[in-house]
């Protein structure tokens, strides 16, 4: 009988660690080279042992793939740099409360929110290396996550802004889940005088679209994770929020480390949050 302490992952999740895109894991699964479970609202989960097992064979030449679904190997990431380590662990050992103290003296030291929130996301993604090797349960990672989030998000409201602030709607792409990058990204956003709309996380982009055509917003911004591998899936997300953009006025701004395309009209990609800012201020 299995174990009511297994820890279930998302579709999202099984294929970051599998270095592929979710519509290859979707296919494994239904394929049954992937075994998962269904929840009550049909979503497919899967245990680590079971990816694990998959990578295995799939490296072992015991299942073959469609080399299409695979990317190519990119370099390795340099190794975090020894504040990025002490702000990793940081997030794996304060309470939000704590984290929120810590957020504000990192601003007193740097000077901008855009500098905190790019070290605090490189911290992110060495938390997610440590989880990928297995140094981490998904337990610690999730609480990490969560603590920041609101320690951020206290942050983000103890920004003042100036009466009739420009308003910036901030969403992830459609079928991206994660949403901790748009939260550093409202200090950004606050810090240089606009006032948030928060979207959040799987917004499809037809509904954004119609959104922006009936709000009076100055900026879009999308974000999209390094889980969002399939660049077409992304312009076909992303293109009606373009096209709307376009036709009011608004600017469209592209971040996170998911692969856009680089013929969305009108757009501007930002890769840190340093360039966000620039994008913001110029």
């Amino acid at each position: 009988m299995e174990s009511t302490r297994t820890q279930y992952l998302s579709t999202a999740s099984a294929a970051r660690l599998l270095g592929v895109g979710p519509t290859s894991v979707k296919r494994w699964a239904d394929l049954g080279l992937l075994r998962c479970v269904r929840t009550a609202g049909n979503h497919r989960r899967f245990t680590r042992d079971e990816v694990d097992r998959f990578a295995r064979a799939v490296q072992a030449g015991q299942v073959v793939l469609d080399p299409s679904a695979r990317p190519e190997p990119g370099p390795p990431p340099p190794p975090a740099t020894p504040e990025v380590v002490a702000w990793t662990d940081r997030l794996l050992a304060l309470g939000p409360f704590a984290l929120h103290g810590a957020l504000l003296a990192e601003r007193q030291t740097l000077g901008s929110w855009w500098s905190v929130a790019d070290i605090v996301g490189a911290a992110l993604a060495e938390l997610g290396s440590r989880w990928e090797c297995g140094k981490l349960n998904v337990i610690d990672e999730h609480l990490a996550s969560e603590r920041l989030a609101r320690g951020v998000a206290r942050c983000a409201e103890s920004l003042s802004l100036p009466a009739n602030a420009p308003l910036a709607l901030l969403a992830a792409a459609a079928g991206d889940e994660h949403t901790l990058g748009l939260a550093l990204a409202e200090l950004v956003f606050r810090e240089a005088g606009y006032e948030v709309g928060w979207i959040g996380r799987y917004t499809p982009g037809e509904h954004l679209a119609a959104h922006v055509r009936s709000t009076p917003a100055a900026i879009v911004a999308l974000s999209a994770s390094q889980v969002s591998h399939d660049p077409q899936a992304l312009r076909a997300a992303a293109l009606p929020v373009a096209n709307a953009c376009q036709e009011v006025g608004a600017r469209l701004i592209l971040g996170g480390g998911g692969h856009w395309p680089d013929d969305l009209p009108a757009s501007i990609r930002v890769r840190s949050f340093a360039e966000l800012h620039a994008a913001l201020v110029s």
